[in-house]
C-alpha cells in the first residue's frame, strides 16, 4: 500500500515539471502524515488487547483511609489496599512512592503472594503475567506504616484479552483498629530476635488485626503508628491527636467518619505509655508531663475520654478495649486495671475489655505470636459479640 503511494507521488512529480521545491516539500509532508496515520491505525487495531483503568474507576475496590486527589489515590495508612477483578493474561499498576521505602503484598486470586517495593519514580510494575483464561482478582496491600510516606496509585493496565469485571461486592462486616507498633505489625517478620525496625520486616498483613479482619471477611481500617501512645509517645503525636485525620501528618486533613461505619472498633493502646511514664528525661515526657509522672486518675481519665470520643463517632459499634501482648499485660502490671476502670466509668454495655497474655518476650510479636493474639481476639468476638 505504501509502495503504491510512493509510486503515485513519483508519477505526479514527473507529470508536473513545473513543481517547485516548496511544492515537493508540501507533497512529501502530506505523504508522511498519511503514512504515520495509517501506521497508527494498523497497530492500534492489532493491539486492541490493552486496557488502561484509571484510579478513579468505580470498578476498583479500595479499603482503608484513602486520600483521593485529582490525579491519584494516595495510600498512606498500613493495611490500605486496592483490588481489581478482570480478565486478561497480565496486569500492571502505575505507582510512585514518596520515599521508596514502602512495601506491598500483591495477592493474586486470593492465593499466591509476592512483595512489591515501588520506587520514587512514576512507573508501571508488572503484578501478574501468563495468567490463565477467565476471571482473576489482584489486590495490592500496604504492609508498611505512614512514617514511610505515601504511595500514589494512578491505575492499572491489562494486556491480552483485556476485560474489566464488576468490583467485589461490599463486605457486610466492618472492623477498625486503633493501635501502636503491635497493631501495625512492626518487625513481625524479623526472625533474628533483634526486633529490627527496618520496614522490610514490617507486615501489617501478618498482624493480629489484619488476620482477625480476614477471619470474619470484614472490611478493614487500621489507624496505627509505631511508638504512639494515649498520653505520650516516642514521637511528637499521640493517638487522640491523629485518630481523626485522613493524612496523619496534616492536622487540617480530617477524615469523614460517615464514609466508614465499623461494626466493631478495637483499641490496643497504653503499651508505649507504660514505658515512657518512667522516663522523666525523655523530651516527650517533659513535653506532656513536665517534671511529674502522671498518676492513675490522669491515665484513666485520658483513656476514658478517648473511648468516649470514639463512641460519639460510632454510636452503634461494639468497642473492644484490649492490651497486649507485650509487657503491659505481664503479671502485676497496673495498665490493664487502668483500662478496666475507664470502661467501668463509661458504663456502656457495648464497650468491653479483653487482654491478651504477655508473650514473655522483649521483642515485638513475631508471626506466631501475632497469630496467637488473633486467635484470642477472634474467640472473644465470637463468644461475646456473636459476630
Amino acid at each position: 500500500m505504501f509502495k503504491k503511494l510512493w509510486k503515485k507521488l513519483e508519477f505526479l512529480a514527473e507529470q508536473e515539471r513545473r513543481l517547485t521545491s516548496a511544492d515537493m516539500i508540501i507533497l512529501m509532508n502530506r505523504f508522511f502524515k498519511l503514512f504515520f496515520l495509517l501506521h497508527f491505525i494498523f497497530f492500534s487495531c492489532s493491539d486492541k488487547e490493552e486496557l488502561v483503568i484509571s484510579f478513579s474507576s468505580s470498578e476498583i475496590n479500595y479499603s482503608g483511609r484513602i486520600n483521593m486527589t485529582d490525579s491519584s489515590a494516595s495510600l498512606i495508612w498500613p493495611g490500605s489496599s486496592v483490588k481489581i477483578n478482570f480478565e486478561g493474561q497480565s496486569l500492571s499498576t502505575l505507582l510512585r512512592d514518596e520515599t521508596g521505602d514502602n512495601y506491598y503484598n500483591v495477592i493474586i486470586d486470593n492465593d499466591s503472594l509476592f512483595v512489591l517495593r515501588p520506587g520514587r519514580k512514576k512507573e508501571y510494575h508488572i503484578l501478574a503475567s501468563n495468567l490463565s483464561k477467565g476471571p482473576h482478582t489482584i489486590e495490592i496491600f500496604k504492609r508498611t506504616e505512614w512514617s514511610n510516606g505515601k504511595t500514589d496509585f494512578y491505575g492499572f493496565k491489562i494486556n491480552t484479552n483485556a476485560k474489566l469485571l464488576a468490583p467485589t461486592k461490599d463486605k457486610k462486616r466492618k472492623i477498625e483498629f486503633f493501635g501502636d507498633s503491635i497493631t501495625a505489625g512492626l518487625a513481625v517478620e524479623d526472625s533474628s530476635g533483634q526486633d529490627l525496625s527496618d520496614s522490610k520486616y514490617t507486615n501489617n498483613y501478618a498482624s493480629y488485626a489484619s488476620i482477625t479482619a480476614r477471619h470474619f471477611s470484614a472490611d478493614y481500617h487500621c489507624i496505627s503508628r509505631s511508638g504512639i501512645g494515649m498520653t505520650v509517645s516516642w514521637d511528637p503525636l499521640i493517638m487522640p491527636e491523629i485518630y481523626d485525620r485522613l493524612v496523619p501528618t496534616d492536622s487540617k486533613s480530617k477524615w469523614d467518619f460517615s464514609l466508614y461505619r465499623p461494626d466493631i472498633v478495637v483499641v490496643n493502646l497504653f503499651q508505649n505509655d507504660s514505658w515512657l511514664v518512667n522516663l522523666p528525661d525523655h523530651p516527650e515526657f517533659i513535653k506532656r508531663f513536665r517534671d511529674k509522672s502522671p498518676g492513675e486518675v490522669f491515665l484513666v481519665n485520658a483513656y476514658q475520654k478517648f473511648i468516649s470520643v470514639l463512641r460519639n463517632h460510632y454510636p452503634e459499634a461494639y468497642i473492644i478495649c484490649t492490651l497486649g501482648s507485650m509487657d503491659a499485660t505481664k503479671n502485676g502490671s497496673l495498665w490493664p486495671g487502668y483500662v478496666q476502670k475507664a470502661v467501668q466509668n463509661i458504663n456502656d454495655n457495648k464497650i468491653y475489655t479483653h487482654f491478651m497474655p504477655y508473650e514473655e518476650s522483649t521483642a515485638h510479636p513475631n508471626v506466631k505470636q501475632q497469630i496467637n493474639m488473633s486467635e484470642s481476639l477472634i474467640q472473644f468476638i465470637e463468644t461475646t459479640i456473636n459476630w
